[in-house]
């Protein structure tokens, strides 16, 4: 802001009579009251027209929304329920299931299959949990081999950030269901009669899994039936569980 100094000229020129009389001791009063009314007035006249300005441009810009936070993995669930055994590091649980591991970090391909009950199973619902995606025939004698383990599996850690999904192969699914019930299987199934999924996921034997972890990546892969209740599979399940 520029400032106007007074000149030091301004004033009465020399020369020039002044007489002091009772009018000219008013004169200073007045002035000072007429200055203040004025400046009274103005201030009062710029609040009126500012204000309004000021609550209309208020409704008319309502405050930005803060942008919502980027979906973050679920926290993990509960400890599983106790079990006897020891407990392996990840890496030689893997060793020892003799599981391949990907060379660089791949996301895990979602699906949704429908299932012998007549549901639907999702692999994305399940993200935040470690999920075993098995693929299965009724006719595979190995794959019927490991299917006791991986229901004990399943039924240890079910309640602990597990699940896993066996995928049938079979062109007629009416097969399946009474398969099921006659052996007890109580692990979610899915069923891939066209072999859609088990192409996308490049199987070419029977039974393959693949391991899934928290974040949904792939983890590991089994080609060939494993001992899915041992001290090494329930080590795999809990120590990709503890991971964020």
């Amino acid at each position: 802001m520029a400032v106007v100094q007074p000149s030091a000229t301004h004033g009465r020129s020399p020369g020039c009579r002044w007489e002091y009389t009772a009018t000219d001791s008013m004169r200073p009063l007045v002035a000072v009251v007429i200055v203040l009314a004025l400046v009274i007035a103005a201030a009062a006249v710029g609040f009126l027209t500012t204000q309004p300005a000021h609550d209309a441009g208020a409704s008319a810009s309502p405050p930005a929304a803060t942008p919502s936070p980027p979906a973050a993995t679920p926290p993990p669930a509960g400890p599983a329920r106790p079990r006897a055994g020891k407990v392996l590091p990840l890496a030689e649980a893997m060793k020892e299931l003799d599981l391949i591991r990907p060379s660089r970090m791949t996301a895990a391909e979602d699906f949704t299959l429908d299932t012998p009950r007549g549901g639907k199973f999702r692999l994305s619902e399940h993200r935040g949990k470690v999920v075993m995606v098995n693929f299965w025939a009724t006719w595979c004698p190995p794959c019927l081999e490991e299917m006791p383990a991986m229901e004990r599996l399943y039924r240890q850690h079910k309640d602990a950030g597990f699940t896993l999904v066996a995928v049938s192969v079979d062109a007629d699914p009416a097969k399946v269901k009474p398969f099921l019930t006659s052996r007890q299987l109580t692990f979610p199934v899915g069923l891939d009669p066209r072999m859609d999924l088990a192409n996308s996921y490049a199987v070419r034997a029977l039974p393959s899994s693949f391991i899934v972890d928290r974040a949904g990546n792939l983890a590991a892969l089994a080609i060939g039936p494993r001992h899915w209740d041992n001290d090494a599979a329930h080590s795999l399940v809990e120590g990709l569980a503890r991971q964020p």
